[in-house]
């Protein structure tokens, strides 16, 4: 059996399964699984978030991470932060405290290796399983169902949500032992954070010098320079929109986690460290909300001269 998901593919079983966290990420991906025909309870800290989910998706909604996950076979979690997951885990309401024997917990949250590795030993202790499970794919990827997903965790737990995950995720796929999902998702990070501010280089400059920046999207995207940053975000990030998903704030959220590890393994990562410090520039503009391709925006600001 493959941990890769090329392709949708039907739910066989229906389950009873928990989504904690309601943001922009987990309010779709839980409206996913109930469209698939599971009996699906969320938590939010904002309960009228989960009113409003419940309204439009069904379901049930529970007063705290503990009992949306009684019952549960799956329990899954999209949440802020390490301290926001030890929180729907480990907390006197934490879903730890109520899930029976067997059950699978699926974090999602972008949070440090450390706390996988943690969280993965408590719910071995438990009698539970736990997956890290980082997405990438941004809001769009969430709603679409196309996310991509990085899983870390013991083989036979990854196998089993494989069949949940299909529900939002075009690729999932297992990575190695608890904490790998969250070592993946670092590697995206330090992908696209470089990437994007090549590609607000190169926009800045291509205006500076007069190029028409559509027209030099149709030829850069059809060859070497070409990727879904490009194709995604080119445009926007030449107008000046910033409005599609995943902030500023929380990329660098996931910016020290990534540069906390390279200190603690001893990689050296001089361009992470450099755009991290260049969306602090971003934030001290007002931009901590802006989505990530904003980079170009410290570039074409009025004060910056030819």
């Amino acid at each position: 059996m493959s941990d890769s998901t090329p392709a949708k593919s039907a739910v066989s079983r229906r389950y009873d399964v928990a989504f904690v966290g309601l943001g922009r990420m987990g309010y779709p991906m839980a409206g996913h699984l109930a469209r698939a025909g599971h009996r699906v309870r969320v938590y939010n800290r904002s309960p009228e978030k989960s009113s409003r989910w419940v309204a439009e998706y069904g379901g049930r909604a529970g007063h705290s991470a503990a009992e949306a996950a009684r019952g549960a076979s799956f329990v899954f979690a999209c949440v802020g932060n390490d301290d926001d997951v030890r929180a729907v885990t480990l907390g006197n309401e934490g879903a730890f405290s109520s899930m029976a024997g067997g059950a699978i917990f699926v974090d999602h949250t972008t949070t440090s290796a450390r706390l996988a590795r943690e969280l993965a030993t408590e719910a071995s202790r438990r009698g539970l399983f736990y997956v890290d499970a980082p997405v990438s794919g941004g809001q769009q990827g969430a709603e679409a169902g196309t996310l991509t997903i990085m899983m870390g965790g013991e083989q036979t737990a990854c196998e089993r949500v494989l069949p949940l995950l299909r529900c939002y995720a075009s690729t999932a796929k297992r990575l190695g032992p608890p904490g790998s999902g969250q070592l993946a998702k670092m590697v995206n990070q330090i992908c696209i954070a470089g990437l994007l501010e090549a590609l607000a280089e190169g926009i800045h400059f291509a205006k500076r010098v007069g190029l028409d920046t559509e027209a030099l999207l149709e030829v850069l995207s059809r060859g070497a320079a070409g990727s879904w940053q490009m194709t995604h975000r080119w445009s926007t990030m030449a107008e000046g929109r910033f409005e599609f998903g995943f902030a500023v704030d929380w990329m660098r959220k996931d910016l020290a986690i990534v540069l906390e590890e390279a200190r603690r393994v001893g990689a050296h990562l001089p361009v992470t460290a450099l755009v991290d410090q260049l969306y602090s520039e971003v934030q001290a503009m007002g931009g901590g909300r802006w989505d990530t391709s904003s980079l170009v925006a410290r570039l074409e600001r009025p004060h910056r001269k030819s």
